[in-house]
């Protein structure tokens, strides 16, 4: 097989770790959202997540003030609210009211939950000796809500340049770890 060179610059494309996400903060009563896609799991029990939060994002400074915020997942049904939450900046938008989200309460954090998400991971920093040289921020998640209804939730995952893939067949291989 004869392969080529590949852009360095689009190798993000081929190792998207995961669904695209919307990041919700709050500081003072005024909720945010962005959204995320370079982000990967760090540790099983409890439940670390890294996730890279560019300095030029509102959301960067309001999680580095409240050390909290939620990861809610998405389906492809969001797709629009999900593309245009990350085209807007919440500095000047409301985006809950703006792309129709609803904020619902947490339980742990005070950053709320967006509803139509088919999940929710409320989380706390737990570590930030990294912010100031990669913007990578390590996350606990201390709760997780989940719609039991979303049977086989088609999330949707960032290529790059505006290209998304929907996760689609779910297929199951033995496996010894439990």
């Amino acid at each position: 097989m004869l392969k080529v060179s590949f852009p360095l610059s689009k190798v993000y494309g081929l190792l998207e770790p995961g669904p695209v996400t919307l990041v919700s903060t709050a500081r003072e009563g005024r909720a945010n959202i962005m959204t995320m896609s370079w982000h990967t799991m760090l540790e099983f029990e409890p439940p670390l997540v890294g996730c890279v939060i560019s300095k030029s994002n509102f959301t960067f400074d309001l999680l580095k003030a409240t050390k909290e915020c939620v990861i809610n997942i998405p389906t492809v049904e969001l797709s629009k609210q999900v593309v245009e939450c990350g085209n807007r900046s919440g500095r000047t938008v409301d985006k809950f009211k703006e792309f129709g989200l609803t904020p619902a309460a947490a339980s742990c954090v005070e950053a709320p939950l967006i509803d139509e998400c088919y999940a929710n991971l409320e989380c706390k920093v737990v570590d930030q000796k990294m912010v100031a040289k990669y913007n990578l921020f390590i996350l606990e998640v201390v709760k997780a809500w989940i719609d039991p209804e979303k049977q086989h939730p088609q999330t949707i995952h960032h290529l790059g340049e505006g290209v998304f893939m929907v996760a689609g067949e779910t297929i199951r291989l033995p496996s010894k770890m439990k």
